[in-house]
């Protein structure tokens, strides 16, 4: 066979062989009668022989043709098998890691479900979660080193990045249970008034306090840390408040008895927690199974006190592939995925 042959020659000779008719075979492959024509004049200079020759019962293969037509449709089998067909993802049995970037609080909320889900579905691939700097976040993401960035994240603003909203959470303030302000929510007085906990942590916080810069809302900052889970600690000792995300203060409240949270002045943001992906993966059947997975894990309606709740996470049918991608992927991913 001459090197630059053209393998959609051997199509058009598997369908004259089954039909005995240029003009038949041309209906079948939704062509010309002329395309198929020259077509079979190529096969013939290529094999040097004629191939195909005009009887009574129309275009009848020779010697050649009989045994072309057997090499030809394994090969066309093969190219349709290995090339083109979809490739599977079974998570029952991948042993290949799936991580995540994870946020520090993020983590802490999320990891323990999503690891409990993966564990219950792909119980044999390893689970991981990292923290790289943003730029190597993005890249790692490129390479697939990390296969879903899940959080607050900036800095993907590019074409090569898709992103999912997973779910809206807010803002409340944590303090201890015995403090001497009451109520369900501060006025705006006492925001202003009452000494407060910073977290230097712009991931964490970054909506709060672009907001309350925004708005000059003046704070009396009393303690600053770089470290949330200190936070417990601090303000169970104090009269002190912090202003964080209602999914790590239920956290904090369940770990912690002499803690509670009030709700803050109605003026603040209500942040949106994403997945992120590269636009590499976006068709990759195991992205699509691990993007859909970690959809399902947030329903339409929760409370974070069932979220933290251990073993809520419940089998629900959908062990395999197909099972997670169509019960969540096309109303939560493909509907909603936006390119960044």
């Amino acid at each position: 066979m001459i090197p630059d042959f053209d393998l959609n020659l051997l199509r058009i000779a598997v369908a004259i062989y089954d039909e005995h008719s240029i003009t038949l075979a041309a209906k079948k492959l939704r062509m010309s009668q002329p395309a198929v024509s020259s077509a079979l004049n190529k096969l013939r200079a290529a094999f040097d022989d004629p191939l195909f020759v005009k009887t009574s019962r129309g275009m009848e293969p020779t010697a050649r043709a009989v045994a072309l037509n057997t090499s030809a449709r394994e090969v066309l089998s093969r190219v349709e098998r290995e090339v083109f067909s979809s490739v599977d993802f079974n998570p029952a049995t991948s042993r290949q890691p799936f991580t995540f970037a994870l946020a520090e609080a993020t983590e802490l909320i999320l990891f323990p479900k999503l690891a409990e889900r993966l564990r219950q579905y792909a119980p044999c691939a390893p689970v991981r979660s990292v923290f790289p700097a943003p730029a190597e976040t993005s890249q790692q993401l490129e390479s697939g080193e990390i296969d879903l960035a899940i959080g607050r994240f900036s800095g993907y603003q590019k074409a090569n990045f898709f992103q999912q909203s997973l779910y809206e959470d807010e803002f409340v303030c944590l303090l201890r249970a015995d403090h001497p302000v009451q109520g369900e929510r501060l006025s705006l007085q006492q925001f202003r008034e009452l000494p407060q906990v910073e977290i230097a942590r712009p991931y964490l916080t970054k909506p709060f306090l672009d907001h309350v810069t925004g708005r000059r809302i003046e704070r009396k900052i009393a303690l600053r840390t770089s470290h949330f889970l200190s936070l417990p600690a601090i303000i169970q000792r104090t009269d002190l408040v912090a202003t964080i995300l209602n999914g790590l203060a239920s956290y904090l409240c369940l770990t912690n008895n002499n803690l509670r949270t009030m709700r803050p002045p109605n003026i603040f943001p209500r942040p949106v927690l994403y997945q992120f992906w590269h636009r590499k993966f976006h068709r990759d059947a195991r992205i699509q199974w691990l993007r859909a997975l970690v959809s399902g894990l947030f329903p339409a309606h929760f409370t974070w006190q069932e979220w933290h709740q251990p073993g809520s996470v419940k089998s629900n049918g959908a062990e395999n592939y197909n099972d997670i991608v169509h019960q969540h992927l096309p109303s939560h991913s493909v509907a909603t995925a936006s390119k960044v």
